[in-house]
């Protein structure tokens, strides 16, 4: 019954590394792009949005 032995604390400052390294790369996904990318991305997915609704096959019905 021997196993690997590990340090505990080791293993808390590799699992709180990753933890940060993760929330580093999207923070730098989201807040590192100029403002012209942001703007394009808005509108691709403003535009993707409006395709989808338009090419519905009934219109909403108004609750009553």
């Amino acid at each position: 019954m021997s196993g690997d032995v590990v340090n505990l604390r080791m293993a808390r400052k590799h699992r709180d590394r990753a933890t940060k390294e993760a929330t580093a790369e999207r923070n730098r996904f989201e807040h590192g792009r100029s403002k012209s990318e942001r703007d394009l991305a808005r509108a691709k997915n403003n535009k993707a949005a409006r395709d989808h609704d338009a090419s519905r096959r009934e219109p909403d019905k108004p609750n009553r």
